[in-house]
């Protein structure tokens, strides 16, 4: 696991017509029936992982994944960002070229697993493939990067990530890099630093969709202020819920809207997060869990249930997680939420463990008077209508 210290109103689903939407038996439950995406996947993290298969079924009893390809069914998670993560290192050459070593091969990594999977599971570029996967019934796969820092100071190499299919892109992580301050961080650059407003540029001109999770007050808004296109945080939680710096605040949130962005609304940071020693401990193996052994991998799961059962990482849960979404929807509008969880990345709380519990937030979306083609919106058609909107 990576460390946390951590979308002008549209038509419905994105200007999709009915001929266009993936044909499902209109008895099938309402979840079932919908295009359903989450923008950010931290499950690569697995990928690498000595006996471990994506194509199958693990459980939180037996295993930390939150999310495989029995799973996704389960939960009819039709796809979302699988997310190229890379930890914040130091400025330096060396650091960025490590960085980029690791980006790019996390990036084939990601391309490998699932292409053995490929009868599951296809890569999308687009909302038409997106959409053309899920009418074939297939699972969808775009690909993100969290944390810009491996590009260096080389702008040229986002079109470099962009052939290799990334769609989603931020600048920054939990500490300020040569492109932005972090929410997290002391201020440095006051938002964006000049490289920050050039990699906006860039963004803009291969037509990669912008994320602002993580990203300081004040480089929230000037991505917003410069970007031509709209712009979307992919993992986010509202600040109204809880006060924490990862989280945005509802005057944002409504600017955001505005400017036709969205909010992909997070289970992360609805408490403080109880980073006890033990957990510090736990999490420093989890993020190599990749280069243990499965013995090994086994032993850190049971460490990590028993330390559960002791103290809760988060003090929030499904009722909490409803709250601030159905707070996020009154100010933002469903034009412009959309789901983002943080799945494999921290995410996750009790009562929606993992992601066969997505139907329970649809029943509950359902019940609070939102229409099926509203609830589709928020599930995948504003975050489509978004990457349609870049100008390419």
């Amino acid at each position: 696991m990576k460390r946390i210290a951590v979308l002008l109103a549209a038509t419905a689903l994105a200007g999709c017509t009915a001929d266009e939407k993936p044909v499902k038996p209109p008895e099938a439950p309402l979840h079932s029936r919908m295009l359903v995406l989450d923008t950010h996947l931290d499950t690569p993290t697995h990928f690498e992982r000595q006996g471990w298969s994506f194509a199958d079924r693990h459980t939180l009893a037996d295993d930390l994944v939150q999310l495989d390809i029995p799973r996704m069914k389960d939960g009819n998670l039709d796809g979302g960002f699988f997310v190229i993560y890379t930890d914040q290192g130091p400025l330096t050459a060396k650091g960025y070229a490590d960085a980029l070593a690791h980006a790019r091969g996390r990036s084939d990594l990601i391309d490998r697993t699932l292409g053995a999977q490929a009868a599951q599971i296809g890569p999308a570029r687009t909302a038409a493939d997106a959409r053309a996967l899920s009418k074939a019934g297939k699972l969808v796969a775009f690909k993100s990067i969290e944390n810009s820092y491996p590009l260096g100071e080389d702008l040229s190499l986002l079109e470099e990530f962009y052939k290799k299919g990334v769609r989603l892109a931020g600048p920054v992580h939990s500490k300020n890099n040569q492109f932005a301050d972090s929410a997290t961080d002391t201020p440095r650059w006051n938002g964006l630093s000049l490289l920050g407003k050039q990699w906006v540029a860039e963004m803009n001109r291969l037509g990669i969709v912008i994320d602002a999770s993580h990203a300081s007050d004040a480089a929230f808004d000037q991505l917003l202020a410069l970007s031509k296109y709209p712009i979307l945080l992919s993992h986010s939680s509202l600040r109204s819920a809880h006060s924490h710096p990862r989280n945005l605040d509802e005057e944002r949130l409504k600017k955001l809207a505005a400017k036709g962005g969205a909010m992909c609304l997070s289970t992360v940071f609805l408490s403080d997060m109880n980073m006890s020693s033990a957990r510090a401990a736990l999490f420093g193996k989890l993020e190599r869990i990749g280069t243990l052994a499965p013995a090994e991998q086994a032993d850190l799961n049971r460490e990590w249930r028993a330390l559960d059962a002791k103290e809760r990482m988060w003090a929030a849960d499904f009722e909490a997680y409803m709250m601030m979404v159905l707070r996020a929807i009154e100010v933002g509008g469903v034009d412009h939420i959309c789901f983002g969880a943080d799945w494999d990345g921290g995410g996750g709380l009790p009562g929606i463990e993992d992601i066969t519990a997505l139907p329970k937030v649809t029943e509950r979306l359902k019940a609070a008077g939102y229409s099926d083609a509203d609830i589709e919106k928020m599930w995948s058609g504003n975050v489509l209508r978004v990457i349609a909107a870049q100008g390419k």
